[in-house]
């Protein structure tokens, strides 16, 4: 029995899927009878390269063919010797079984010497050519570059970087692409009609998705759905074969965090555990949902060409699942999954990482709320419009009130000049970055500093400098606070307030001395220096 890949081959330019980009430089090439000696086609396997390099050698060679058209006619005896294998002037060479160069010369160079039998070309098809040794290539080289006028090569390979470009050059080069899923979900579609078989859309759907753009992948999988199933095919039957996709899953998964229902993600993991699925193929599989989701915010058209295809109805659920959450939520959604993905590895309880991923992504109070906030304000300033802070009157209260730390705004500002005191003890090029800024309020125990330059926010958010300041912030206002460091470029800086002197240190602290001759002074200060904003002393 002929396999369905075989008896559908397509058999003129019309029939071959996709690489519209190959087939229209070739019909005109036909048509104005500018015809290549040589051709090279590479790309992925199952893609046509071979199919192409046929359906071309009957049209050059095609006898009832039309002044100005391109088709072949099917019909002929040179069209038909082809189709079925048979023609003499059609030399197809398999490279990984001929890699040596008695072989090139032999079946190569020798016959193409030789005057066509029938036809008006010789058509040399020199499959995965690639596999051909250096010697061969080399013998080949002459050959190539100046054939009899009766010869065309065709070369065929999965992997151009093993041809050498002394080979290339010679050659027209066609890059094949591999097939999107909607041609190869009207290609199924045509062969089902054509066999008299019922298949529900989404099957063939499914058929081409797991095809991932090979389209003899596709059709073999079909031939054998086809033969399980007869004349009717259902979704049972056509599991059997289809590899098991889990992704309408995901999205509901996805469904779940947007409504924040934890205990319905968690049921639902659990519900795959049960049913054997692999919990690290189906992250995999939402993570991809998760990124096509976030080029469709960025940009439609990037979905299109770098996203994974999923078939129209998955499409549209895709849509109203990403209606619930916006771009920063996603790249949090993301980020958490990456990470539930990489503890799978060595988890105890297989779906634990997953499930905590759905508590911390459906519970605000994780603090999954403000990392939401804090990526949207950093994708905001990385776009075209920024939305610059708002500036805030001076001595206006903060909107954000404190909570459980007995320290307010008022507090913070009233005693500010006793925190920069003591850091200048401790290092004293930090209390003049910390002069420049703004303390904006606290958020729980979390104190805002917004500086006018990144690189003073940069080295705020050393860890060692962060814990000098959390420290002097503990022993003058009695609560444990930390620090977040913002960027506002609208803050101004007078040079009142960096000249502004530091207030006395509180009673019973030691003020350190210099040195008689200051030098020592002089040499504190510049180690400070360094240690607040890098660098190394040159000279």
């Amino acid at each position: 029995m002929t396999t369905l890949y075989r008896k559908y081959r397509p058999q003129d330019f019309n029939e071959v899927v996709g690489q519209n980009h190959i087939k229209l430089t070739l019909e005109h090439e036909i048509q104005s009878g500018k015809i290549a000696h040589a051709y090279l086609f590479c790309g992925p396997r199952a893609v046509g390269k071979t199919t192409l390099a046929r359906v071309l050698a009957k049209a050059v060679n095609c006898t009832k063919r039309k002044e100005g058209a391109f088709e072949p006619c099917n019909k002929c005896e040179s069209c038909q010797e082809i189709t079925s294998g048979r023609s003499i002037d059609m030399i197809e060479i398999d490279a990984a079984s001929h890699t040596g160069v008695d072989n090139v010369r032999e079946n190569i160079i020798a016959s193409a010497r030789v005057s066509p039998v029938k036809s008006k070309y010789k058509v040399f098809v020199i499959d995965e050519v690639h596999m051909l040794s250096t010697s061969a290539f080399n013998a080949l080289l002459k050959i190539i570059e100046e054939p009899p006028r009766h010869v065309i090569f065709i070369l065929c390979t999965t992997e151009i970087h093993k041809v050498p470009t002394t080979i290339i050059s010679r050659c027209q080069r066609f890059d094949f692409k591999k097939i999107s899923m909607a041609d190869m979900s009207r290609k199924l579609r045509y062969i089902v009609e054509k066999e008299g078989v019922s298949v529900d859309k989404e099957i063939l759907d499914e058929v081409a998705r797991q095809s991932e753009g090979h389209m003899r992948d596709a059709e073999s999988m079909l031939g054998q759905i086809v033969s399980i199933s007869g004349k009717e095919v259902t979704a049972e039957e056509a599991s059997l074969v289809i590899p098991r996709s889990d992704l309408a899953e995901a999205i509901n998964l996805i469904d779940t965090l947007n409504k924040k229902d934890a205990a319905g993600g968690i049921r639902l993991i659990n519900k795959l555990v049960d049913e054997g699925v692999d919990l690290k193929i189906f992250t995999s599989d939402l993570i991809e949902i998760l990124r096509k989701m976030i080029l469709v915010k960025v940009n439609p058209g990037l979905a299109e060409k770098l996203g994974l295809e999923l078939g129209e109805n998955l499409e549209i659920k895709i849509n109203e699942a990403s209606k619930g959450i916006g771009l920063p939520g996603l790249t949090v959604y993301i980020e958490e999954f990456l990470q539930a993905k990489n503890e799978l590895k060595n988890a105890s309880i297989i779906q634990l990482p997953l499930e905590l991923a759905v508590i911390n992504l459906c519970t605000y109070e994780s603090g999954y709320a403000e990392k939401i906030q804090k990526q949207s304000g950093n994708l905001t300033s990385q776009g075209k419009e920024t939305i610059q802070p708002e500036k805030k009157p001076a001595g206006s209260p903060s909107i954000l009130s404190s909570l459980n730390t007995g320290v307010n705004q008022d507090d913070i500002m009233s005693r500010w000049g006793e925190v920069l005191s003591k850091i200048k003890l401790e290092n004293h090029s930090l209390s003049f970055v910390l002069k420049v800024c703004e303390p904006r309020g606290l958020k729980g125990n979390q104190l805002c500093l917004a500086f006018k330059y990144k690189f003073h926010k940069d080295r705020i958010n050393d860890i060692k400098i962060k814990n000098m300041i959390e420290k002097a912030l503990s022993e003058v206002y009695g609560a444990t606070l930390t620090v977040e460091a913002i960027v506002d470029e609208n803050i101004e800086i007078s040079e009142s307030v960096v000249d502004a002197p530091v207030k006395a240190p509180a009673s019973g602290t030691v003020a350190p001395t210099e040195d008689k001759t200051g030098k020592n002074g002089d040499a504190n200060m510049l180690d400070n220096l360094l240690k607040t904003f890098g660098g190394k002393v040159v000279g």
